[in-house]
């Protein structure tokens, strides 16, 4: 049972074992709630027959108080099983979920957007937050204690009134059972146009700036105001398709009212039950409908829920990437085996790639768009694992090292810099969690960056707002170059990392580079031939394959890519416009 619980709602080990001590505690609630219907039926039967003596009214008394004290305690049971348990375990979800995302490869992502996987942490786990903490324990309570009431009754009372009463509420049940298809199929739809609608905004949000520049704003709000239409139209429709499902059972459900005053009317002109007896069953169903009406509704709700509970497994269930956290390398040579790899839609993005980045040297990747450069880069880090052959790092392959533990070896710049809304200082710390602001203040030195932090108004604790947007293209590439400095890694892989820079800077940038990279595996993605001009060793990738290999002048002389791409960018040194 646990195992199934911990699958189906996606909880921990602990989780599983506290939903069922909640149900269990709602159960022995909503018994105890149901004593004081036995002493007041007693009470009844007392003076109808007489026999209320004063012995009698105390216990009475005393029965009733006793009553409000389990009521209390009980309740308070069940309020830190099902609450304080659920949102305890909803925290270990959403840190379970993070960890995971953390520890999934690259590929994964590739297939998520942002809003979808915003939506697993924040919606999903608060959707089944919910339904752990009102709708699951409730509904098992109501359904034990229910099911206790009737056997109950069964055994001290007319077995014909029992069934009168009570055979309503399995047919509700089996009524919201057989539409769970259906409620699925539809609380899927409406998840999916929703989800389009969020994404939709977020663009909308990411982008005002290009549509404004291009006056698309208008044509994109149209587009923008059909998936809103549609989440309104989607949800009608379910709310709609919901009701008729649950008021189809909450009917059959009230039926019950009559069957019990027509069996027991019958039973009692024939004198086969009591007044009394007939008068419980019919203040019995009163009050047992309305909160089995609401059971269904949440029967409903938890049966939907299914569609959150499997779009988390999806992240939960997925593949991780694990490995040893022992590096034994020998050295910091990077050597591609015969290496490919394609993605998702099994398109060759690389074919027997073979390349040896040695320690000490510079390594520069270059070739035209679409060749494979980056892909390279990310490969070697592990953001992917190889499709066919292998990539070693002095001798031991990457693909048995946890991605942690082989990322504390490289310092990464990447063509699109990523920074956080916060100070200048700390978005530089992140290369070196411990660092101290002098060394933080000397990697920045190093990285050029001093020019404009100065201009700051609070220079190094300055907030840069939200992906850095107080900052310009060139400032952001030189933090996050900052970082590289600051970590100081014994492997650098650099993506086009001097593109947002003006020729000035990006030379100031180059020489800090030169300092930073010696004795160091050094692999370089560049576009500008200056840029590498002083490489000890180019790998050329055309079409994802290795097209030519070596040392500038090497290349120079074979007349090839290399050499078509340096005279190229010779020429378009000369355009005017």
């Amino acid at each position: 049972m646990i195992e199934k619980l911990k699958h189906k709602y996606t909880l921990s080990q602990e989780g599983a074992i506290d939903m069922i001590k909640a149900c269990i505690s709602v159960t022995i609630t909503n018994i105890v709630l149901m004593m004081p219907a036995g002493i007041l039926y007693l009470l009844i039967k007392d003076l109808l027959e007489d026999n209320l003596t004063k012995s009698r009214i105390w216990i009475y008394v005393v029965g009733s108080v006793l009553i409000l004290i389990l009521v209390a305690i009980t309740n308070y049971i069940q309020y830190n099983a099902t609450f304080l348990s659920t949102y305890k375990e909803s925290g270990v979800r959403r840190t379970t979920i993070a960890e995971t995302l953390r520890k999934l490869p690259l590929s994964f992502f590739g297939k998520k957007n942002l809003t979808d996987l915003t939506t697993n942490i924040m919606g999903d786990c608060a959707q089944i937050e919910t339904a752990s903490s009102h709708w699951i324990p409730e509904l098992i309570g109501a359904v034990i204690s229910t099911s206790l009431l009737g056997i109950s009754l069964f055994a001290f009372f007319d077995w014909r009134m029992v069934l009168a009463s009570f055979w309503v509420i399995p047919v509700a049940f089996i009524i919201i059972i057989s539409t769970s298809g259906a409620e699925k199929n539809a609380v899927r739809k409406n998840s999916a146009v929703k989800l389009a609608m969020e994404d939709g905004i977020q663009e909308c949000l990411e982008s005002v700036r290009d549509l404004r520049s291009n006056n698309a704003e208008d044509r994109y709000m149209e587009g923008l105001e059909k998936k809103i239409r549609a989440v309104e139209k989607q949800a009608l429709f379910t709310e709609i398709k919901m009701a008729v499902y649950v008021n189809s059972a909450a009917i059959i459900l009230k039926m019950g009212i009559g069957t019990t005053a027509l069996v027991g009317g019958i039973l009692f002109v024939n004198e086969d039950i009591s007044l009394l007896t007939f008068f419980m069953f019919l203040m019995l169903v009163s009050i047992l409908y309305d909160p089995m009406q609401i059971t269904l509704h949440k029967f409903a709700a938890i049966i939907s829920i299914g569609i959150q509970t499997e779009r988390l497994d999806e992240v939960l269930s997925h593949e991780i990437q694990t490995g040893t956290t022992e590096m034994n390398n020998k050295g910091c040579d990077i050597e591609f085996d015969h290496v490919g790899f394609s993605y998702s839609d099994d398109t060759d993005v690389l074919k027997d790639v073979s390349f040896v980045a040695k320690q000490g040297e510079v390594t520069a990747l270059i070739g035209p768009s679409g060749g494979g450069k980056t892909t390279i880069s990310r490969l070697a880090a592990r953001f992917w694992d190889v499709t066919e052959g292998s990539i070693k790092l002095g001798g031991v392959d990457i693909k048995t090292v946890d991605p942690e533990t082989l990322l504390s070896n490289y310092s990464i710049v990447f063509q699109d810099v990523t920074l956080f809304n916060n100070t200048v200082m700390e978005n530089i710390r992140i290369g070196k969690k411990d660092a101290t602001d002098e060394e933080v203040i000397e990697a920045a030195k190093m990285a050029n960056c001093e020019e404009f932090v100065n201009l700051l108004p609070e220079k190094y604790n300055t907030y840069i707002g939200e992906n850095g947007s107080e900052l310009s293209g060139g400032e952001r590439q030189r933090i996050s170059i900052a970082r590289a400095f600051l970590k100081d890694a014994p492997i650098i892989l650099l993506d086009e990392a001097t593109a947002s820079l003006d020729a000035e800077n990006e030379t100031a940038i180059q020489e800090a580079l030169s300092k930073l990279v010696k004795d160091k595996t050094v692999l370089i993605i560049a576009h500008r031939m200056r840029t590498i001009a002083n490489a000890n060793h180019i790998v050329v990738l055309k079409d994802g394959v290795v097209a030519e290999e070596g040392t500038p002048a090497e290349l120079m002389e074979k007349d090839g890519i290399y050499s078509h791409m340096t005279k190229q960018q010779l020429v378009s040194q000369g355009w005017t416009i």
